[in-house]
């Protein structure tokens, strides 16, 4: 893969069933995540994706990337620059996950992915990188 080379976007949704369920499976009860009466109490506009969900996404994206073989995402990382909120309503959030081929490649058999998240042109994960050992 070159350097520069803009990946396809791939676009995942949030409801509020996904962040119960996350809840559920993560642990994380925190009702900022399912309660939109406690969210709008602590200030937020209404509820959140965890970011961890979030960041689940981003590595789905990678996953894809990697044909569908996590063994081969040797490094994954992220910064969590704004939150996703998430309405109560059928369709939810989106989040627009895009790639870039970075233009340092380090290690010969591998490729870096300089990741973008995105809510409504807000960009929601900053930092986020990926290295990916070619099959």
């Amino acid at each position: 893969m070159t350097p520069g080379t803009e990946l396809a976007p791939k676009t995942y949704r949030a409801t509020r069933l996904d962040l119960v369920k996350y809840a559920g499976a993560s642990g994380d009860f925190n009702p900022i995540h399912t309660s939109e009466r406690f969210a709008k109490s602590v200030g937020l506009p209404d509820v959140i994706a965890h970011g961890m969900y979030t960041m689940a996404q981003a590595g789905r994206y990678v996953t894809e990337l990697a044909d569908g073989d996590p063994g081969r995402v040797t490094e994954f990382s992220v910064r969590f620059s704004s939150m996703v909120v998430v309405p109560d309503d059928d369709e939810g959030a989106t989040i627009e996950v895009t790639g870039v081929i970075a233009a340092e490649q380090p290690v010969a058999d591998h490729v870096v992915v300089e990741i973008t998240a995105r809510q409504d042109g807000t960009k929601v994960l900053s930092r986020a990188r990926a290295v990916i050992r070619q099959a």
